[in-house]
């Protein structure tokens, strides 16, 4: 059935003359290699076709979790190792095409927006800020300090104790709320503050415990293009943040930095 081509990256041809170095391919028996298309690289490696058909694919990644996780290890591995070498913008976990044509076409038919994509990243760094947060900690602080539940709790020792008592349980749900609200007030405030050093900055879906595998919950989730001068600004903030907001039980993980998955598209 001949080669499917894996696409993993497209890079600017004036950077191609450095030479790729010696990584293998996704099946590790060979190695990657570049495909010229004017102005634009593919970086790419064979694949059988027969091997991975689209059934195939289907059935690997819906029901063999080994297989993925060992494949898109090395996919983002290896695009992590481009991405150190070349400005890159980096392709999804298999991206196929069934011959070089099919990819020159949608390499050509993209470029002029690719161009400017390369344009928009060189020089400039993906990095990921997920915000953690104790709520057992910080609900204690809020159920002290809020003024909407203050004058809640003056309005329910009003109260008959019959009523207290039905009230009270208003005023845990009243807690509750102001605790999110807090959360995302504060988690907003840094998200706007800290982008002011990047490029661009934008919030993604929060991660479950189940997923983190942390205590805390993950209260924000955000991703900034930082220009490379301003990367140790950034995270001297983010450690200032850390540093200062620890005690009410504020946790930060800044990472990266990584290929601009975010912030490129093809």
């Amino acid at each position: 059935m001949g080669n499917l081509l894996y696409l993993y990256g497209l890079i600017p041809s004036k950077e191609a003359e450095q030479s790729l170095p010696a990584l293998k391919d996704f099946d590790g028996n060979g190695d990657i290699y570049m495909i010229p298309v004017g102005k634009i690289t593919a970086i790419v490696c064979n694949l059988d076709a027969e091997n991975y058909s689209e059934e195939m694919l289907k059935e690997r990644i819906n029901n063999d979790m080994e297989w993925l996780q060992e494949k898109a290890f090395h996919h983002h591995e290896t695009v992590l190792k481009l991405a150190n070498l070349y400005t890159i913008v980096p392709l999804k976990f298999c991206t196929l095409y069934k011959n070089q044509d099919s990819l020159e076409n949608a390499v050509i038919e993209n470029e002029a927006k690719l161009l400017d994509t390369f344009g928009l990243i060189k020089g400039n760094e993906e990095w990921n800020l997920k915000i953690y947060c104790d709520d057992h900690l910080l609900k204690k602080q809020v159920g002290e300090n809020n003024p909407t539940i203050e004058a809640k709790k003056e309005e329910i020792s009003q109260l008959s104790k019959g009523k207290q008592f039905f009230e009270k349980k208003k005023l845990d749900k009243l807690i509750e709320s102001e605790l999110e609200a807090e959360k995302n007030k504060t988690s907003e405030k840094i998200h706007l503050q800290l982008k002011g050093l990047a490029l661009r900055g934008d919030v993604k879906k929060a991660w479950s415990n189940d997923v983190t595998g942390r205590k805390e919950d993950m209260t924000w989730n955000s991703v900034y293009l930082i220009p490379k001068t301003k990367v140790e600004s950034f995270l001297e903030e983010v450690r200032r943040y850390e540093k200062d907001m620890k005690e009410k039980g504020w946790k930060f993980e800044a990472t990266g930095p990584w290929p601009a998955y975010h912030f490129t598209s093809f």
